[in-house]
């Protein structure tokens, strides 16, 4: 059973929404997000990024960095740019990418749910990541960002959203600077509360699609928070932490291709005869690069030429949900026992695209620093469920979604 609950929900105003809203924090580095939030001074970036606030010499990390997130937070409320509402509500998000649409419900989830793996996972997380986003929450006092889950669709629950959909008008409507529309309603009747509520708690599991480390970071801000009020009743905000949470109908996982540094000292015949013995290459004779179209299928831009590998039978367990997924294809039978790259989190010859830059991305690297490139077919929703299934974990980057949820739109007090 999982819970799922409204909150009193700290929002922009709506002649300001479109300003406040910001990319989520991980999916740019200092030095674009300073380019981002210059000359607005009421993006969100303020106070998820806030080093851009600070001098340049100073340490991302430093505790300053968050005092000025805090700062920034308590004065975008003061000056009546986020206002909360008044009651505990849930709230619809609807993003629609290139005609695509998902819709998920805005509301908060339990610590307890993500520790008993009533919420399950399906990425490892490090944590000296995770330090500077529980720094920026508990600093805050607040959950910035949100965490991006899933849960296998209900038709009763997506009939109550519909439902309020086609009779109520949103709160939000506007298209950002990268074409994606955003579209926000307030559920604010008590009965659909209480009955969304009744639903998630009839639904087994939730899924964490993205957002492992903010996730890990809420849950131990969460565990702090109990540790200092050893008399909590599980009541209290700081046991929740927000969420969006979509059915995974409406979810859309891009390829996130890899490109790396040199051919690990093997000459071009050496290297294509290794890879001979677990793949079938085809030259690609067609426009433009190749992109998969099937599993177990691969691209593979070497000397300004593509090429299309298919993994040989027998090379992987097709009953094994992750052995079977084509990240661990590549990384058990080319990358490391060819390529030598042993740990892709670590290792610095290997670097990774998401799909949404393009294949012409992988041409570029190529060009510039890298030596080949390996263009991939997207990892699944079902291959992504099945793996947390079974308490296993997914080789790091094996999904790429698109598009991001905004920061900003939503923010959750953790003592309100």
């Amino acid at each position: 059973m999982s819970v799922v609950r409204p909150f009193k929900g700290i929002r922009p105003k709506v002649e300001l929404v479109e300003k406040v809203a910001s990319l989520p924090y991980d999916v740019m580095n200092r030095e674009e997000a300073k380019e981002m939030a210059k000359g607005n001074e009421y993006s969100f970036l303020h106070v998820v990024r806030s080093e851009i606030d600070v001098e340049d010499s100073m340490s991302q990390y430093d505790e300053m960095v968050y005092k000025t997130a805090r700062k920034n937070l308590d004065n975008m409320i003061e000056d009546g740019i986020l206002c909360q509402d008044e009651t505990p509500r849930f709230y619809i998000y609807r993003q629609i990418m290139q005609g695509r649409v998902q819709t998920g419900i805005v509301g908060c989830t339990s610590i307890d749910d993500y520790m008993n793996n009533i919420i399950k996972k399906h990425e490892f997380t490090r944590p000296e990541k995770e330090v500077d986003r529980i720094n920026n929450f508990d600093y805050c006092d607040a959950n910035t960002a949100p965490i991006f889950l899933t849960y296998r669709k209900n038709n009763e629950l997506n009939k109550i959203v519909n439902d309020w959909i086609k009779f109520h008008k949103p709160i939000y409507n506007f298209t950002s600077d990268d074409d994606i529309t955003h579209i926000a309603w307030v559920v604010d009747d008590g009965d659909i509360i209480g009955r969304i509520g009744e639903i998630f708690d009839g639904i087994d599991y939730l899924y964490i699609a993205d957002g492992h480390h903010r996730s890990a970071s809420s849950v131990k801000v969460g565990l702090k928070r109990r540790e200092a009020n050893p008399h909590y009743t599980g009541q209290e905000e700081f046991n929740y932490f927000l969420s969006v949470v979509f059915p995974d109908e409406d979810l859309f996982i891009m390829d996130y291709n890899r490109v790396v540094k040199d051919l690990n000292g093997l000459s071009n015949e050496e290297f294509m005869t290794q890879v001979k013995e677990k793949f079938d290459i085809e030259e690609y004779n067609g426009e433009g690069q190749y992109k998969p179209t099937e599993k177990h299928s691969f691209g593979m831009y070497l000397n300004n030429k593509w090429y299309k590998l298919t993994a040989k039978e027998g090379i992987y367990d097709e009953n094994d949900p992750v052995d079977r997924l084509d990240v661990s294809i590549l990384q058990k039978n080319l990358l490391h026992p060819i390529l030598g790259i042993e740990n892709p989190r670590t290792d610095k010859r290997i670097d990774f695209v998401g799909g949404i830059r393009g294949l012409e991305e992988l041409e570029r690297r190529v060009s510039k620093d890298m030596e080949i490139a390996f263009s991939m077919y997207p990892t699944t929703m079902e291959d992504l469920l099945s793996i947390a299934d079974a308490g296993e974990v997914m080789p790091p980057k094996s999904t790429w979604f698109e598009p991001k949820l905004r920061s900003g739109l939503f923010v959750h007090r953790l003592n309100d």
